[in-house]
């Protein structure tokens, strides 16, 4: 019997060969060469999945991001009432908590950089943005009861837009900082970090 292959199963075993060598040295690094030697493909067979460098890059940010959303959305499944916890928990998926969530933001970071001078990475790069807008606006109508936003553009109230923005600014500083800075900022301190920004810009708001 011919062998059945597995081909979005292969595809994302070359975006996880991808992101461990940006994690470990930046985009340059990511070479289709160098794609193949971490993965143990050849570059022909990484040809076959995707026709250039730059289709290889953008699939696996895309994987990343939807991987991220994935256990967002998983929080969100069965959503009833209001927990400040829960969305303590969905914006902890933004921070460099563990070693995949740490790779996670030296790779968007990595990419971040380079979509600043590179136009084909401009639609992620925004993508990426309102991602994150969403995940803010959920955990603020999460810790104040209030009903979660139906889509990525959709707008909370004034006043808890206004608190999504503040826990947006604030979890990009701390996500960078601790992805730079990892000897001081441990899981503990992230948490409790992000337990105070979230505290901090929802306090006073309710459902009224």
């Amino acid at each position: 019997m011919p062998k059945i292959v597995d081909h979005a199963a292969r595809r994302e075993e070359l975006a996880a060969a991808v992101w461990r060598l940006v994690g470990r040295e930046g985009i340059a690094g990511a070479t289709v060469r160098a794609v193949a030697a971490e993965s143990g493909w050849s570059m022909g067979a990484i040809r076959h999945y995707f026709s250039t460098h730059d289709e290889l890059l953008r699939f696996a940010l895309e994987v990343m991001t939807r991987r991220i959303s994935e256990r967002v959305l998983a929080l969100y499944a069965d959503y009833r009432s209001g927990d400040v916890e829960r969305a303590r928990r969905a914006l902890e998926q933004l921070l460099p908590i563990d070693q995949d969530r740490t790779v996670e933001v030296v790779v968007w970071l990595g990419f971040m950089t380079r979509a600043r001078i590179d136009p084909d990475l401009d639609e992620v790069r925004l993508e990426g943005w309102r991602g994150e807008r969403f995940i803010c606006r959920a955990a603020v109508a999460d810790a104040t009861a209030t009903p979660l936003p139906t889509s990525l553009e959709a707008e909370l109230e004034p006043t808890l837009e206004a608190a999504a923005a503040r826990v947006h600014l604030g979890i990009d500083g701390l996500s960078i900082q601790a992805a730079i800075y990892p000897e001081f900022w441990p899981a503990d301190e992230q948490r409790a970090t992000i337990a105070r920004i979230l505290t901090e810009a929802t306090t006073g708001l309710d459902a009224t």
